[in-house]
């Protein structure tokens, strides 16, 4: 039989179809008969099982290219019994009979292609000109605008909100200039072996003790003298040259380094004739003093000391216009230069003498250390020299040299620390970290005591040293004076209202002293002393402290830091003092 023509139409199936005929009957059999009777031959197995194939394909949506001509074979239906002929078409199939000059007709099957189908039915997006031509509409025109108008007056509302809050927000007072020695305490060395202890004493070895320092945070040092001297010996004293027996230029110049690598500050004590009798030798030599303290102010400037300290000044005839002097001259190297005065003057009249010419001039005197130890003494001194030095930025000490302790009791030192730190500039002497006690000798003056750095660094003729004396030990003790030393000294730094904020005394009893300091919208502290050897109530009179404050410090064992208190049922124990804080409110 010759073959059928090739139809070149993509995805059409060419399937054999039989007619009924008489082979169709009942036994009847094929061309290639061969087999048992109604069963197709091997032949028409074949060749129908490749257009199933491809019937399958066609249905699970394999796509045929255009551009491809799909070659269909004939297959002989005759062949097959007529039930077992594929004349159902599978769902979306086209089915064609066509007639021809064939004894068996053929079935066209046009397979539908499912994914060419989906694709043209799947959105492609507008063209460039349908998105313009919708954006163009005066729908969206109209919602344009809208955003736009909403936008603008949201920013409009906003910035005006941010205006008003600017102008009705209270004004922050302009912070005050503040130099290094108003952020911290001022530490005493006058003697280089008394505070190193034994095998040492020169400036050398003293390098060695400023991490110490550090511990402390103290922002500067009084060291010295150290100056060539001679007892009462006005020609054999050069105050530009330093005592061989502390050591030369060139230590004093390595530790002056040294300090400043730790932003402690060095300041040099010039009291020309220590030794002697007379801290400025005789009345008339006074010219020649003054002469020779010009030249060494300039001449240690220039080495790099950050300021000056002279004790007695009450002993120097004319004292208020040098100090005015000498104080010119510092500021006039450096704004940054300090000069301190001492004296051991507790009368008012005669300290504001000496500080009246002069700006900025710090002054250690023995004004506090005039008081009968009760809280209503100590406020009124206190008052008293705030008072009469008005806006001049005080330091605070109760000696121009000696310890707390040839002062105060043993039992009011915490007290007292606490008190300096939350004052002006505290000035202490070593030691006073750790409650030492001067070495008085029957019959003898009072001399420097030895730094007890542990039980090794004290003279062996003093016996057993208890360890809770000694700087290590105290060290290892957070409920110890030199913990506390330490405590106080670093909150200071950190605080602008002890830093440079506004007193203002409370009425209490007459054992309490009690008192705030404050600075603009910062954190309040509310300082209360008992000086009493009895517990008692605060009974602060005051309408403008809260209800509720924290307690920050306690100079007793037993309270816990953090600790809320109710000013109104606030109890302090013999010889207590309390650190209170509480916030400002508008």
């Amino acid at each position: 039989m010759d073959p059928e023509p090739h139809e070149p139409s993509t995805g059409v199936v060419l399937v054999p179809h039989q007619p009924p005929s008489e082979h169709s009957g009942p036994g009847a059999q094929g061309p290639s008969a061969g087999g048992n009777s109604g069963t197709a031959g091997p032949r028409a197995e074949l060749e129908w099982r490749p257009c199933m194939e491809l019937f399958r394909e066609g249905e699970s949506g394999r796509t045929m290219s255009q551009d491809t001509e799909v070659d269909m074979k004939e297959v002989e239906l005759n062949e097959l019994e007529p039930e077992k002929q594929p004349m159902n078409a599978a769902s979306g199939a086209a089915v064609v009979v066509s007639g021809g000059p064939e004894k068996n007709g053929l079935v066209k099957i046009k397979v539908a292609d499912d994914e060419a189908d989906a694709a043209a039915a799947k959105f492609t997006g507008l063209s460039k000109e349908e998105l313009l031509k919708v954006a163009g509409s005066p729908g969206w025109v109209r919602t344009r605008w809208a955003l736009l108008l909403l936008f603008w007056l949201g920013w409009l509302g906003m910035l005006a909100g941010a205006v008003v809050i600017i102008v009705q927000a209270p004004r922050c007072r302009e912070l005050p200039a503040q130099s290094w020695w108003h952020k911290g305490a001022l530490y005493r060395i006058g003697d280089l072996q008394a505070f190193q202890g034994r095998d040492a004493g020169d400036l050398a070895s003293l390098k060695g003790h400023l991490d110490y320092l550090s511990t402390l945070k103290v922002k500067g040092f009084v060291l010295g003298p150290i100056h060539k001297h001679q007892k009462d010996d006005l020609a054999g004293t050069d105050l530009e040259q330093i005592d061989p027996a502390f050591g030369s230029k060139e230590d004093f110049d390595s530790l002056l380094q040294s300090a400043k690598k730790k932003s402690i500050r060095v300041i040099l004590d010039l009291t020309p004739n220590y030794k002697g009798q007379n801290s400025w030798f005789d009345s008339t030599q006074v010219d020649t003093v003054a002469a020779k303290m010009k030249e060494a102010l300039s001449f240690w400037l220039q080495a790099g000391v950050d300021g000056f300290q002279v004790r007695d000044v009450g002993d120097l005839p004319g004292a208020s216009s040098f100090l005015a002097e000498w104080q010119n001259l510092t500021k006039s190297f450096s704004e940054d230069r300090l000069l301190i005065a001492g004296t051991d003057s507790s009368d008012l009249q005669q300290i504001l003498s000496l500080l009246e010419p002069t700006k900025d001039l710090l002054l250690t005197s023995s004004y506090l250390s005039n008081s009968s130890f009760t809280g209503k003494q100590t406020s009124f001194l206190v008052t008293q020299y705030l008072n009469a030095t008005g806006s001049r930025w005080c330091s605070w000490s109760l000696s121009q040299a000696g310890l707390l302790t040839s002062s105060v009791p043993s039992h009011l030192l915490r007290l007292y620390q606490l008190l300096l730190f939350t004052l002006g500039t505290p000035v202490f002497s070593y030691g006073d970290e750790i409650g030492l006690e001067e070495a008085v000798l029957p019959g003898q003056p009072v001399k420097a005591p030895v730094m007890p750095w542990d039980e090794s660094s004290l003279p062996s003729t003093l016996g057993p040293v208890n360890s809770s004396v000694t700087v290590k030990g105290q060290s290892g003790d957070p409920g110890s004076l030199l913990s506390l030393f330490r405590w106080l000294s670093d909150l200071r730094g950190k605080e602008r209202s002890l830093l440079h904020g506004d007193f203002h005394a409370l009425s209490s009893g007459p054992d309490l002293f009690s008192y705030i300091r404050q600075w603009d919208q910062n954190e309040r502290f509310l300082i209360v002393l008992n000086f009493g050897d009895v517990g008692q109530p605060a009974r602060l009179g005051a309408s403008s402290l809260p209800s509720s404050v924290d307690l920050l410090l306690s100079t007793q064992p037993g309270r816990k830091e953090g600790t809320p208190l109710q000013l109104e049922h606030l109890n302090l124990e013999p010889y207590e003092g309390l650190l209170l804080r509480f916030p400002y409110v508008a």
